[in-house]
Order: C-alpha cells, then sequence, then structure tokens
C-alpha cells in the first residue's frame, strides 16, 4: 500500500442528500489538507455526474475524488477502471453502504482525513453484463424501493423516510423463483454483493479483496420470513445465517421466473437474467490506513 496522491480532481453530486452544502466545505478542507484540487465541479444533475467523472479522469490525475451516495459511486468507478488514477470518494448519500464496507467516516471532515492521510490498495468491483459496480446489486423489494420513492423523500427525510416508503411498498411484494447456476429455489430477496453493507446495514460476511462476488438470497415464501431475516440482521450477519442461502465464486448466472429489475447500489439499471462477476483488484483507491 501507497501514500495517496497530493493532487486531485473533485467531482460532488449535489444532488445527493448532502452535496449541496458539502461541496465548498469539501474544497476547503481538502486545500487545507494540502490536496491540490486541479479541478472542482459540483454536479447538479446526477444523470450528467458520470460524463464529469469520465472527463475528470481524462486529464490523467493522480487521484479523483467523487462526491455522492452509492449510485454516485457506482455510476463513477467504471471510468476509473484500467486507469492509472486513484479512487477516493466523499460519502454524502442516505445509506452509504460502500463507505460503511470500507470503514470510511461518514462526516466529510472524517472522510477527507482519509483521503490525505489513508493509504491506497486495489480493491475488487462487481461486474453485471459489462456493468461495473462498487457495493452491492439487489434482486426484490429493493428495486421496487427504488423505482417507486417520492423524489426528494431521501434528501429530506433521509434513512427513515426511506424505511418507511420501504414498508409501504412490502404490500405490493411477492416472492419468486431464483435460479443461480441451475439451481432453482424459492426467495424473496437476492443481494448481489462486492461489500457487506445493503440499506447501510451489514448483511453479508465479505471482502472487498477477495476476489469472489456473493450471491446472497433470502430463502422462503412468506413475507414475515423476509421482516424476520432482516430484523435478524441488526444483530449481525452471522444471525441471519439460517434464513438465506449464499453461492460464492467468480460468476453466477442468475435468472428470475418472473423476470425482475435489478438495482445496483440504489439505481435500477437492469433485468433478470444476467451474469454477475467479480473484477479482482479492479480499481485502486484510498481507504483508512
Amino acid at each position: 500500500m501507497s501514500a495517496p496522491p497530493r493532487t486531485a480532481a473533485l467531482v460532488v453530486n449535489a444532488k445527493s442528500r448532502k452535496g449541496q452544502a458539502a461541496f465548498r466545505d469539501a474544497c476547503r478542507l481538502l486545500r487545507d489538507q494540502g490536496i491540490v484540487l486541479a479541478s472542482a465541479e459540483a454536479v447538479d444533475d446526477p444523470r450528467h455526474l458520470p460524463d464529469a467523472v469520465k472527463a475528470a479522469v481524462a486529464g490523467a490525475p493522480p487521484m479523483v475524488i467523487v462526491g455522492g451516495g452509492d449510485g454516485s459511486i457506482s455510476s463513477s468507478v467504471d471510468h476509473v477502471v484500467g486507469t492509472d488514477t486513484v479512487f477516493a470518494m466523499l460519502p454524502l448519500g442516505t445509506a452509504n453502504s460502500f463507505a460503511r464496507t470500507l470503514g470510511i467516516p461518514l462526516d466529510i471532515a472524517g472522510a477527507v482525513g482519509v483521503i490525505a492521510r489513508g493509504r491506497v490498495r486495489p480493491i475488487d468491483l462487481g461486474v453485471i453484463d459489462g456493468d461495473y459496480f462498487a457495493n452491492c446489486a439487489a434482486i426484490g423489494i429493493s428495486p421496487l424501493i427504488a423505482e417507486t420513492v417520492p423524489h426528494g423523500l431521501k434528501k429530506w427525510l433521509g434513512r427513515p423516510g426511506y424505511l418507511a416508503w420501504a414498508a409501504l411498498q412490502m404490500t405490493r411484494f411477492r416472492p419468486f423463483r431464483l435460479t443461480v447456476d441451475g439451481e432453482t429455489i424459492d426467495a424473496l430477496e437476492v443481494r448481489i454483493a462486492n461489500g457487506r453493507f445493503h440499506g447501510g446495514a451489514e448483511l453479508v460476511d465479505t471482502r472487498v479483496d477477495n476476489g469472489e462476488i456473493v450471491v446472497q438470497a433470502v430463502v422462503g415464501t412468506a413475507r414475515a420470513k423476509l421482516l424476520w431475516s432482516w430484523g435478524l440482521t441488526l444483530l449481525g450477519p452471522d444471525k441471519a445465517r439460517g434464513t438465506v442461502r449464499e453461492f460464492r465464486g467468480r460468476a453466477f448466472r442468475i435468472e428470475t421466473d418472473p423476470p425482475l429489475p435489478i438495482s445496483i447500489d440504489g439505481e435500477v439499471l437492469c433485468r433478470t437474467p444476467v451474469m454477475a462477476r467479480v473484477a479482482p483488484r479492479a480499481i485502486r483507491m484510498v481507504v483508512p490506513a
């Protein structure tokens, strides 16, 4: 592992929950820590964030810092794969699951401290049908929530509002049949995990440097079983082990009956069937020392 670069491009999703207020603070704190900002951009429309990151990386900065939620991070990592640019993050979203996975502080000052004094190491990414993602994809109620959550709810009410909306969507949710590499089971929810956290809760026992992807299914047909599994995860992923089935490896073909949408770090981007795999040591990232 090596020390982080001292020059960076900064791109912040100004529509993330903390984005507008965080941009100026991030610029000031980074400069106070001796980080030279070759460029700094606040993106008002999240749809333009990937293009802004792509343009920043095209300038070959030693490091690119992306501020936003899990969706912002996942939509950005594609543009760092295969480059010499180090990736760093400021967690500005609702759940900040990838930051939790890596142990990055959730406050701006703490995250900037990691960028200034942390270490650079290679980490794995997940890949679904050629699309890289950072932390976790999901099938089941998570895409249903992501497709229907009212605009601005997460920004103004944060995790409590998001959880309340999730409870409401449970009334529309239906179990499904899941097939992983030819084996079929009844499922209530599926996580395709590179990281340990999903929705801000620790759900999967894994690491971002172990060269494997984890397909974790909450098994059964009764919605109460899903609620029970969620409750057990509050005590830790090992407590919910009896409610889930896990497949661990480098690549899996995943099918569902009926075909279902997949949310990738909170954004609905594809539908089953898909190929999911791990991309070992895909990018170099700044993590806590």
